[in-house]
C-alpha cells in the first residue's frame, strides 16, 4: 500500500474545508490563538515505514492525546492496582463534567475522563516526578526530544476552574493522596506537551506492536496491557462520541482538544491527525473527516 500517496490525496481532499467550520479550543487562551486552518496526517508502521503529509511535522498540543501515555505509565507502575480509584466505563457526559463524581463517590468513569487522567496523575505524583517521567516517557518512544510549552501550561493553570474543582471534588472523598496543587501542576504540563502527527504515530506504536517499544522492541507495556489500553481508547478515547468514531471510523482513537486524534490498527500502524478546529464534543472536525477517509481506503478496522 503506496500511505505516502494515500496521506497526500486525503490531505487534498479536505484543504477546501479547512477554516470552514469548527472552533478552536478558545477556553484555553493559549489555544484560541491557534490558526484553524492547518490539517496534518502521519502514520508509521509496524515495521518502520513512515509517510506524513500537510502539517504531519507541525508540533501542537497535545492535551488530552496526554491521558493515554500517563495511562500506560499508570499500568506499567501499579498494574491492577492502579484501578482501586478509576472505572473503565464510558461516562456519555461531556471530559470535564462533574455529575458522576458526586453519585460515584469521587471515582472517576474511566482514565480518558480529566477527572480519571487527575486520579492517574496523583499515583504517579506519589512514585517519582511525574513532569520528568512523561517527557523521558514520551522522547524514549518517539526517539527525540520532547518539550512542554510553558505559555499553553500558564495559560490552563490560570484558567482551569472545572479541573481544579474536580481535584477538590475527588481529594474531598478522599481519593487523591498528594496535594492538588502539586498533582494539577502535572497533569497541565502532562496537557501542554507540543508534539507533531509524526511524532505521536511513532510514540503510540507501541499499541500496535502487542506493547513492544516501536524502536528497540522491549516492552512498554504487557501484550495483555497494550490490548487494554486499545480497548479503553475504543470505548473512552474520544469523549462522548466514542459510538459515533466506532460506527464511522472502527479503530481505537485518542483525541485531544488541542485538534489531534491518534488512532491504531493493531499489528499493522499508528496513525495521527490534526486540525484546531473541533467539533461540538471536542474532537478534530476534519480528524474525525481524515480517519473516515483513511480507512475507507484502506478497508483497515477492527471490525
Amino acid at each position: 500500500m503506496q500511505f505516502q500517496l494515500l496521506l497526500e490525496d486525503i490531505v487534498a481532499t479536505l484543504r477546501p474545508q479547512l477554516g470552514l467550520a469548527g472552533q478552536v479550543a478558545n477556553y484555553i487562551p493559549a489555544l484560541a490563538r491557534v490558526p484553524a486552518a492547518q490539517l496534518g496526517i502521519a502514520l508509521r508502521t509496524c515495521d518502520g515505514e513512515e509517510a506524513h503529509a500537510g502539517d504531519g511535522t507541525t508540533q501542537f498540543s497535545i492535551q488530552s492525546i496526554s491521558k493515554l501515555f500517563t495511562l500506560a505509565l499508570g499500568m506499567r507502575e501499579l498494574g491492577e492496582a492502579l484501578w482501586e480509584r478509576i472505572g473503565r466505563e464510558p461516562s456519555g457526559n461531556p471530559f470535564n463534567s462533574l455529575v458522576q463524581l458526586e453519585s460515584e463517590h469521587g471515582i472517576p468513569r474511566n482514565p480518558f475522563i480529566n477527572a480519571g487522567a487527575i486520579a492517574v496523575t496523583d499515583r504517579l505524583v506519589s512514585r517519582f516526578d511525574a513532569r520528568a517521567e512523561m517527557l523521558a516517557f514520551l522522547s524514549s518512544l518517539c526517539q527525540e526530544p520532547v518539550v512542554v510549552d510553558q505559555e499553553v501550561a500558564a495559560s490552563e493553570a490560570a484558567t482551569g476552574f472545572r479541573n481544579i474543582a474536580l481535584a477538590n471534588f475527588m481529594k474531598s472523598f478522599g481519593r487523591l493522596d498528594n496535594e492538588v496543587t502539586a498533582v494539577l501542576g502535572a497533569y497541565f504540563h502532562h496537557c501542554a506537551i507540543r508534539m507533531s502527527c509524526l511524532q505521536l504515530a511513532r510514540a503510540t506504536g507501541f499499541l500496535s506492536r502487542d506493547g513492544a517499544h516501536p524502536f528497540t522492541g522491549a516492552q512498554v507495556l504487557t501484550e495483555r496491557q497494550a490490548r487494554r489500553v486499545n480497548a479503553l481508547m475504543l470505548t473512552c478515547g474520544t469523549y462522548d462520541a466514542a459510538g459515533e468514531f466506532a460506527f464511522r471510523i472502527g479503530l481505537p482513537c485518542k483525541s485531544g482538544v488541542g485538534g489531534g486524534i491518534v488512532a491504531v490498527v493493531p499489528d499493522r500502524l499508528t496513525l495521527c491527525v490534526w486540525s484546531p478546529a473541533l467539533e461540538h464534543s471536542g474532537n478534530s472536525l476534519l480528524g474525525m473527516k481524515a480517519l473516515e477517509l483513511f480507512t475507507a481506503k484502506t478497508g483497515l478496522s477492527i471490525f
